[in-house]
């Protein structure tokens, strides 16, 4: 089971805003496919491009880790060469596809649950292919295998919709069904859809979670607002190097105005 505890994150917190947010890539279906419009949302990448993309990261002696793993690194000053994994809705495929090549690289992940969907599929996902979701024993499995358990919320809505108790229920009620299914309070969130505003974010602090990941969230960047790196099936060596540099010039550019 995963050792990440709702605790660890917090240190993290302040030093991660001095010295910028970490580089945190973002995946979500890990499946085969050779037509894209059977991927209309640019969410999949088949094994084979995962696979060279963790090849990537090591060559050039980066690890993928956990956000959960990335910011107590950091926060013990240990956490050059590390870069943080998400896969966001926790489709059956992390458990089949993903997972046995993080293992083969030595590397660990976040998975961002739906505790409120088990088993079920990608119904928010209209223009794509169904894509069936873990069920409550796959998601034990991904935590005992070590990696980090985060919650998605219950149903995958826009938070920034939902009305102050829905909102509520989809933060705490999450946080609180994850820990029935693998002992531990998940100490991460992930924002459906990567919407968020200041209501959202003082929420998501305000349910215990010690880390929230975004997407671009702008001036609302911290620790309950993490920025990450979209990675798609055509990403290959050159564009993860550009992606790399871009997250580098946005935090130093960030820093100069903080």
């Amino acid at each position: 089971m995963s050792a990440d505890t709702e605790t660890a994150p917090r240190a993290a917190a302040a030093p991660a805003r001095r010295t910028g947010a970490p580089w945190v890539l973002m995946y979500h279906s890990v499946a085969e496919f050779t037509d894209p419009a059977e991927d209309p949302y640019g969410i999949t990448v088949t094994p084979h491009a995962l696979e060279a993309q963790l090849l990537w990261l090591r060559s050039r002696e980066l690890r993928g880790v956990s956000v959960g793993e990335l910011l107590r690194a950091r926060a013990a000053g240990r956490g050059a060469g590390l870069v943080g994994l998400t896969f966001d809705d926790g489709y059956t495929d992390f458990l089949t596809r993903a997972l046995p090549l993080l293992r083969r690289y030595d590397c660990t992940a976040t998975l961002f649950v739906l505790p409120g969907r088990l088993g079920v599929d990608n119904v928010w996902d209209p223009l794509g292919p169904r894509k069936p979701l873990l069920t409550a024993e796959g998601i034990r499995e991904v935590a005992a295998a070590g990696q980090e358990i985060g919650s998605h919320g219950l149903l995958h809505q826009d938070l920034t919709a939902a009305p102050d108790d829905v909102l509520a229920q989809e933060l705490r009620g999450s946080r609180e069904l994850i820990r029935e299914l693998t002992g531990t309070l998940p100490a991460g969130f992930c924002y459906p859809y990567g919407h968020l505003d200041a209501r959202v974010v003082a929420a998501t602090r305000a349910a215990g979670y010690g880390y929230a990941c975004a997407i671009d969230p702008g001036r609302l960047a911290g620790p309950h607002a993490m920025p990450r790196t979209h990675i798609s099936q055509a990403d290959g060596g050159p564009r993860l190097r550009i992606k790399q540099v871009r997250h580098q010039v946005r935090e130093l550019r960030r820093a100069v105005h903080l």
